[in-house]
């Protein structure tokens, strides 16, 4: 198994001379023909191989059992749906549009986990500025009126430019989001005026958010260590997390009548459907409906 640990360090480190040998190699090499993603890529590539591991065996001897055997392990190791469906979408491209095994074919293949119905965690616009009020740093407070004020996933966060901010329009560019899509977002005014005193202050190079080096980005990791903190001194929802942000600026604009496909557009969602979860948790359509007791 230490043939495949060294070619995905190479993969991710972006050394493109690969050991043909490898048995992860094919599955890399038709990703990157097909342009997936680094995340997808690294997350396909991850499962594979945890299943060989796990299974003690090569790609060639897998069966569906072991397939189901693995799932079964995620589960009750308390894995939820979406990690889940993520793995079997890892073992679905691999071994069905790579190496033509038929693991998953209707009525006979693996089937896959009912998807968990989870309303969103949304915070109150009071309770994002009591988070913001709550930091000290500039940038951390920019990093939070970004994601709530934008709706802005963390890894756009991470990748944000500075080119990609227009000051004249008042608008966002997003650069290659989810599923390598740009895209549109906008940004009050009171956002672009501090990312304005933040830029005289910290002179970043190329991203937004920069590390320590010089033109470097920042990791996802501490942006979201910056909300978990700003949640635990505000004292607000101790479920929201830095998503929550993007889940809130959707349900905020959709209580304040933004037609659901603008919506829709802002946040990059390719289906409707996706955007449709916000209904669900906007209060004034519930506030619309009278108790019987009233």
């Amino acid at each position: 198994m230490k043939a495949i640990t060294s070619y995905q360090n190479l993969f991710m480190e972006g050394n493109y001379q690969y050991p043909s040998k490898d048995p992860m190699f094919r599955l890399a090499q038709e990703m990157r023909i097909r342009n997936f993603s680094p995340k997808t890529i690294q997350a396909y590539l991850h499962y594979n191989k945890e299943l060989l591991r796990f299974a003690s065996k090569g790609v060639r001897e897998i069966e569906r059992q072991d397939i189901r055997d693995y799932i079964d392990c995620l589960f009750n190791l308390g894995k939820s749906s979406s990690t889940v469906n993520l793995a079997i979408n890892a073992f679905k491209f691999y071994y069905e549009s790579v190496l033509q095994r038929k693991f998953f074919v209707p009525g006979a293949g693996i089937k896959r986990p009912k998807s968990e119905k989870k309303l969103p965690v949304i915070l109150s616009k009071a309770e994002v500025i009591k988070m913001i009020d709550c930091l000290d740093n500039i940038k951390h407070k920019l990093m939070i009126q970004i994601l709530f004020g934008s709706g802005l996933r963390v890894s756009e966060v991470v990748d944000l430019k500075i080119n990609n901010i227009d000051f004249i329009r008042k608008i966002i560019i997003i650069r290659h989001g989810k599923g390598a899509k740009d895209r549109i977002t906008i940004v009050s005014e009171q956002t672009l005026n501090n990312i304005e005193k933040y830029l005289l202050e910290y002179q970043p190079l190329v991203f937004l958010f920069e590390s320590h080096r010089a033109g470097e980005k920042l990791a996802v990791r501490s942006v979201q260590k910056v909300v978990t903190e700003a949640v635990k001194s505000a004292g607000v929802n101790s479920n929201a997390s830095a998503h929550s942000l993007r889940h809130s600026f959707a349900t905020h604009l959709l209580e304040n009548g933004t037609d659901i496909r603008y919506i829709q557009e802002l946040l990059g969602h390719s289906r409707l459907e996706t955007t449709q979860i916000y209904t669900k948790v906007a209060n004034n359509m519930i506030k619309e409906i009278k108790s019987p007791l009233e």
